[in-house]
């Protein structure tokens, strides 16, 4: 989240008295274009996939009005493409099952009442669910709105009670699907997520390498050695994205088994290029010179990213060679590895921390009284709601589009909100425009529309890494399409519709973001900072006592790394989260950055001491 940090330049204001500031709200960073996310193409595939296979049985069978029902099932498979196929096997059959349960609550409350303002006020709490639990579980992209679209768009869909088992079963039968679409790369590239994860860990540390002033890079502003104030400040938003893209990594080998004999082995080799990324935050880069060293994990990531064989990486800084059966010898014929130094006894492989709590009780831990996931879900909840009702009272005939609208604008702070809310508002606009030029060609039948709604699908996830609004232009049209799918309406009705149901749901969206302030963005800067200083006090601890023989102390290296890289990326996280509220509490700024300053200094040290051969026992 570094880059919704406080841009240079801008200060914000201080209240003299009060301590309290506000910041202007940015324009032009919110509609500028980023580059692609690097795996876009993966769920955009598989949703098309997932999608077309059960809108063509349908068109078939002539039963068109089912595809939402089946969509809601077939959405599924846009989530968890960033997680191993292990541990993607787990997660889809939860997020089908939070689908479908939210589906089922939609359709029974819509065949048991037809009062618009209750159903929206339901609509409403099933969208703070979604937005509390997604940020929980820290699912990913698409996150919520996926969710909330289906659900929100149920509840408005006129239902019979004995209908609702039927369509859930269609629901949770192409979640299945999506399932099996989702899983089927694993037969061909089993270790491709892993890869990849790596592969960013890599160019991370190649760009840190090539930006660190005094360490043989160019540095952030092209001045050999020279660190301006603009530059010290790129320099430490580089070390932290470096850090946490190699945390991140690392976190994605903790989820794969390494069963067999051969998993081992390619799940060593990718540790083995972790160590080496991790190099670059200890500073222990090779005699090639930071900028040969910088070519060489760049080329290292892409042949991982081109599915080539794992490199043999030496540990030159270390004055070690890797072998490739996962042992090291240094020139005194020690034995060692650089992945023996931090691992378990058991798998040969470094693991997480055990006091880190993990599954059901680490979301159940983010959920806890005085959670600021909490004030969210209470904007989500009193934003939606009141888009609904100001949505009926002008007597639109579809207040779940205003409801949608507002869920999807929330984020983690006021600042990000508004950069949602513009962005919603000026791609369903431009969507709009499209779907009207696209009419005549709609109107010539359903495979059409079918084609069009895939299209515009892939067109989706395509644009939306680059700009959330460039995203919106294909999300309105494929979602009218839905809605034409289920009962056809005059093309002026829908497009006004959704134009005054979009300008409703993300000015009263909007509203709520800032009438509800999150005032424990700053609290949860002090529990940060609180658990950086107990890891880096551990990790000094350990440092001063010296390495002792034995894969014991490599266990203990590799936890107190781990404990406090999560610490130091939690840290930045929350002050992210804060820097962007419109209303808060002035940040103890030197405080943070001390915090990192040292903290990044003692993962320095404990990376170093894993690159280093072990001692003989």
């Amino acid at each position: 989240m570094g880059k919704h940090a406080r841009p240079a330049g801008k200060r914000a204001t201080t209240a003299p008295k009060s301590g309290v500031r506000s910041r202007p709200l940015p324009i032009w960073s919110t509609v500028r274009l980023r580059h692609p996310v690097d795996i876009w193409h993966k769920p955009a595939l598989s949703a098309v996939v997932t999608l077309a296979i059960p809108d063509l049985t349908l068109l078939a069978v002539g039963r068109l009005d089912l595809i939402l029902y089946t969509s809601a099932g077939a959405m599924c498979a846009l989530y968890a493409h960033g997680r191993p196929y292990a541990a993607r096997a787990r997660t889809l059959p939860w997020v089908v099952l939070g689908m479908v349960a939210g589906l089922g609550v939609a359709l029974t409350a819509a065949s048991l009442t037809a009062s618009a303002a209750l159903l929206v006020m339901l609509a409403s709490l099933v969208a703070a669910i979604h937005k509390m639990a997604c940020d929980a579980t820290r699912i990913g992209p698409p996150g919520n709105l996926i969710l909330t679209f289906v659900a929100a768009s149920a509840f408005f869909v006129p239902q019979r009670l004995g209908q609702v088992p039927g369509h859930l079963a269609l629901a949770l039968g192409t979640g299945v699907l999506a399932w099996l679409v989702c899983m089927a790369p694993a037969l061909v590239r089993p270790q491709g997520p892993e890869r990849i994860a790596t592969a960013r860990a890599l160019e991370a540390a190649a760009g840190l390498l090539r930006t660190e002033p005094g360490n043989g890079g160019t540095g952030p502003v092209g001045v050999p050695g020279v660190a301006r104030v603009a530059g010290v400040a790129g320099v430490t938003h580089t070390r932290h994205a470096a850090a946490a893209a190699v945390n991140a990594a690392w976190h994605t080998l903790f989820l794969v088994p390494a069963r067999t004999p051969a998993k081992a082995a390619a799940h060593a080799g990718l540790e083995r290029l972790l160590v080496r990324a991790e190099s670059a935050l200890g500073g222990t880069g090779t005699a090639l010179g930071a900028v040969a060293e910088a070519e060489q994990l760049r080329g290292w990531a892409h042949d991982l990213r081109r599915g080539r064989p794992l490199p043999k990486v030496g540990a030159e800084s270390a004055g070690t060679t890797v072998e490739s059966g996962g042992t090291t010898t240094d020139s005194a014929g020690t034995q060692g590895a650089v992945e023996v130094r931090g691992t378990d006894g058991a798998s040969g492989l470094r693991r997480p921390a055990p006091e880190r709590p993990r599954g059901l009780r680490a979301v159940l831990a983010r959920l806890t009284p005085g959670s600021p996931l909490l004030p969210i879900g209470a904007r989500v909840a009193a934003g939606c709601v009141l888009a609904g009702w100001a949505s009926m009272a002008v007597g639109v005939g579809h207040p779940y589009w205003a409801v949608v609208t507002a869920a999807s604008i929330y984020q983690a702070n006021t600042t990000l909100s508004w950069q949602r809310a513009l962005q919603r508002t000026l791609g369903n606009l431009l969507g709009l425009l499209l779907f009207t030029a696209l009419l005549p060609l709609i109107h010539t039948g359903h495979l059409t529309m079918i084609a069009l709604a895939l299209a515009f699908q892939l067109g989706a996830e395509a644009w939306i890494t680059r700009n959330y609004w460039l995203g919106s232009v294909c999300v309105t049209p494929m979602a009218l399409l839905l809605t034409e799918f289920g009962g056809h309406l005059p093309a002026t009705t829908l497009v006004a519709d959704r134009w005054i149901d979009t300008v409703m749901g993300a000015a009263v969206g909007l509203a709520c973001c800032v009438l509800v302030t999150n005032r424990r963005a700053t609290a949860r800067i002090e529990i940060a900072l609180e658990r950086v200083a107990d890891a880096e006090a551990a990790a000094y601890r350990l440092l001063a006592a010296g390495p002792v023989p034995g894969s014991g102390d490599a266990k203990e290296t590799g936890w107190a790394r781990d404990r406090l890289a999560c610490c130091l990326v939690e840290l930045r996280e929350a002050v992210d989260v804060a820097v962007g509220e419109w209303w808060q509490r002035a940040l103890p700024e030197e405080r943070i950055a001390r915090a990192e300053r040292q903290g990044h200094r003692a993962l320095a040290g404990l990376v170093r001491r894993l690159s280093t051969p072990a001692p003989a026992a």
